[in-house]
């Protein structure tokens, strides 16, 4: 099947609330919509690269002249076989996980509805609800923290994340413990400290906290190793994974317990079943983090997140604790055992609101064969 145009669209959504990390706080996020034309069939995919290079050094500006001078010329008018077939055509881009994982995930939702199979079931999910969470940015006050968990559980989340950075750590912490006793918790530095300044979060290891996500910088993964040996708590790496390659060398060298799967930031779905494999080999967790994704990425990640080695909820949450409008017709619910449901209509499963799409496109670029 030849792939006979491909349309990017540059969006820009707003939040429902503010979300801010140790990188920043935002109140809207970009993001590129991949729109691929072939025999027929329309399919989608999601960049996630955003407007600043702040989690990654991929934004929307480089995701989107990647994509457009080499990504999208090594597909067009090309019979694409499958997955690997497509990674083997831009292996000679260096990087640019985001950009190649975009594209790969319209792919998938091609030949999903071609051959009239769930993307679940293309890449042997065996789960038709996956467990999930929710992620909670640093908040005005300790306070606002709690009040944001509490309405939180109060919807049927039972896993919460929060974000922490230097001067917004321990204490918030600790009083997130001790206001819910039995919560599945975890925090999320975003790489905010280093070796030498990580004694401060020596009272998380008394916390019973789920894991740590990624204490230290995206590239210090002997220093993370280190730490890791004085903490009992898994450190969960992150932006530290950019490949199968990195998880095994983490692994190898006792840098964490568990890592984070994000397609986008390991460059596609095939990579991160890659990754799912080589962990599950080694009986070590691995959970689907969040980027913001519109439900376009949200059924994505619901489908990777069905595979049997997700053993951790993820951050998957409802349609409705993103966006003031979404961008298909379909909306994700959170069930009360806080789990979603895994799409089953083919491809992607999800159906684009083309007017929406429209309302939030600040650019559209088509390349044709």
């Amino acid at each position: 099947m030849k792939i006979e145009r491909i349309t990017m669209h540059h969006l820009r959504m707003e939040l429902r609330a503010p979300f801010e990390t140790s990188f920043g706080r935002i109140e809207t996020r970009d993001c590129i919509i991949v729109e691929l034309h072939a025999g027929g069939i329309v399919a989608y995919g999601e960049c996630t690269a955003d407007r600043d290079p702040l989690y990654s050094y991929e934004n929307v500006a480089t995701a989107w002249h990647i994509l457009k001078d080499y990504l999208i010329p090594a597909a067009l008018n090309n019979d694409i076989q499958d997955a690997a077939d497509f990674q083997a055509r831009v292996a000679f881009v260096r990087g640019h996980n985001m950009a190649k994982a975009g594209l790969e995930m319209a792919l998938w939702d091609l030949f999903g509805k071609r051959d009239d199979l769930p993307l679940n079931e293309m890449l042997g999910g065996t789960k038709q609800e996956v467990a999930v969470g929710v992620s909670i940015g640093i908040k005005d006050s300790p306070q606002d923290l709690i009040s944001a968990a509490e309405a939180y559980l109060e919807l049927g989340y039972q896993r919460v994340k929060i974000k922490i950075k230097p001067g917004r750590d321990v204490e918030e912490s600790v009083l997130m413990r001790s206001t819910f006793p039995q919560l599945k918790l975890q925090v999320d530095a975003n790489s905010a400290y280093s070796l030498e300044t990580i004694k401060i979060l020596r009272p998380l290891d008394n916390l019973d906290l789920l894991l740590i996500e990624q204490p230290l910088a995206e590239d210090d993964m002997w220093d993370h190793k280190v730490m890791q040996a004085e903490f009992d708590t898994p450190i969960c790496l992150d932006e530290s994974i950019h490949s199968a390659r990195h998880a095994r060398q983490a692994l190898d060298m006792q840098a964490c317990r568990v890592i984070n799967i994000k397609p986008g930031r390991v460059g596609g779905l095939s990579q991160a079943l890659a990754i799912h494999d080589l962990c599950r080999a080694q009986d070590i967790p691995v959970w689907c983090g969040g980027m913001l994704e519109t439900n376009i990425g949200r059924a994505s990640n619901l489908a990777v997140a069905s595979l049997p080695g997700f053993t951790l909820p993820g951050d998957i949450s409802a349609s409705d604790r993103y966006y003031h409008e979404d961008i298909t017709k379909q909306q994700f619910t959170l069930n009360p055992n806080s789990t979603i449901t895994v799409p089953t209509s083919a491809g992607l499963g999800v159906e684009i609101d083309a007017p929406a799409l429209q309302r939030a496109t600040l650019e559209s670029l088509t390349l044709p064969a």
